[in-house]
């Protein structure tokens, strides 16, 4: 079974083709600091060829929700430090998700501090968990050139601070609608400076992060979330596929980890301009090992696996729910289901409680 097979990742060598995918569990402190369960919580699914943490807040202003882990304090650093400690420990490997939510957030969450985006472009129709209950979305603070490379060096010293607290590498979240993507996507960038209007310009605050990462923490260290396809957040690109090919042909030019692609289902008839598969169309144009996540079952995860379309395959809720995954896959046992209640806070329930085979 290839999902199972070792395969050598830049200068990681992975017990199987399996990466767990990063979640928000919103399982920190008020701080933003890990406790002792995340610790284990990472050290039961260490069975993972390749574990991506759930999202860390690359600053204070980055924070969108509550109870969800930063880098930027020396005590979340050193927090972390016992999570990568166990994981390490087990011979596993540890990649860091770096986050900043932009417009994706409420300023009862951050000290009363707007969110901040590309443009002064709201969220519409939808809400945003705060301590005070679901919230709407607010008008965000549209960013001065000034205040974009002070955040393009927050995600250089949080990449850094990643590399000090034992982590393997970093990926850069941007995907899902949050502020990497909001510079994409011309529904949430208005532009009319370098970072905005062609293409070129859109792409720029990613390139730029990128550059400035791989620069901080080395070659085949640095790795990349993307979703071409998704609308969540109010999320949309005029040209997805001329865009996306774009900024993959750059990317290509960095040393790079890997490319992380998620194949998010899309209504067809609203987006005719979007590629129908995301993994076969940008996938063939990256030059760097691709990790394929979004709905994977091992059925479909394998046949992918089989078609040379990825290195990897990355699983989120079923990670989640079996931290001994890649066990299961290989006998095809039942699987545990997910508590979704559970999923986005609380505590040890739901988390560290999922039953291994035999137990």
């Amino acid at each position: 079974m290839k999902l199972l097979e070792p395969i050598k990742l830049g200068d990681f060598r992975l017990k199987n083709r399996m990466a767990m995918a990063p979640m928000t569990r919103s399982r920190a402190n008020m701080e933003g600091v890990v406790g002792p369960s995340t610790v284990l919580y990472y050290k039961q699914r260490v069975s993972a060829g390749l574990i991506i943490s759930e999202a860390i807040n690359i600053s204070k202003q980055a924070t969108g929700s509550p109870l969800t882990p930063g880098i930027y304090t020396q005590e979340q650093v050193n927090a972390w430090k016992k999570v990568t400690q166990e994981v390490h420990e087990k011979d596993g490997i540890i990649i860091a998700q770096l986050w900043h939510t932009g417009r994706v957030g409420n300023s009862l969450v951050k000290n009363g501090e707007l969110p901040v985006a590309p443009s002064a472009i709201g969220i519409q129709g939808q809400q945003h968990f705060t301590m005070e209950g679901m919230k709407d979305y607010e008008t965000p603070h549209p960013l001065t050139i000034e205040e974009i490379n002070l955040i393009i060096q927050d995600y250089k010293h949080a990449a850094i601070n990643a590399m000090e607290a034992g982590f393997d590498g970093v990926e850069l979240h941007a995907a899902f609608g949050y502020l990497p993507n909001q510079f994409l996507a011309d529904s949430s960038n208005r532009r009319t400076d370098e970072y905005g209007g062609s293409i070129n310009n859109r792409n720029r605050f990613v390139l730029e992060v990128m550059q400035e990462i791989v620069a901080a923490i080395g070659e085949d260290k640095a790795a990349i979330r993307l979703s071409p396809t998704s609308i969540y957040n109010n999320i949309t690109h005029a040209q997805p596929i001329e865009q996306f090919t774009s900024l993959i042909e750059q990317l290509n030019k960095m040393p790079l980890a890997y490319v992380h692609l998620m194949k998010v289902p899309f209504p067809a008839d609203k987006f005719p301009q979007y590629p129908v598969d995301a993994l076969e169309t940008f996938g063939k144009i990256s030059k760097h090992p691709v990790i394929a996540n979004c709905g994977y079952t091992r059925e479909t995860g394998e046949e992918t696996l089989q078609k040379g379309l990825a290195t990897l395959i990355s699983y989120g809720t079923l990670f989640l729910s079996n931290p001994d995954l890649p066990k299961r896959f290989e006998i095809d046992a039942e699987l545990n289901q997910a508590d979704r209640a559970t999923m986005y806070g609380g505590n040890d329930q739901g988390y560290i409680d999922y039953p291994f085979l035999n137990n």
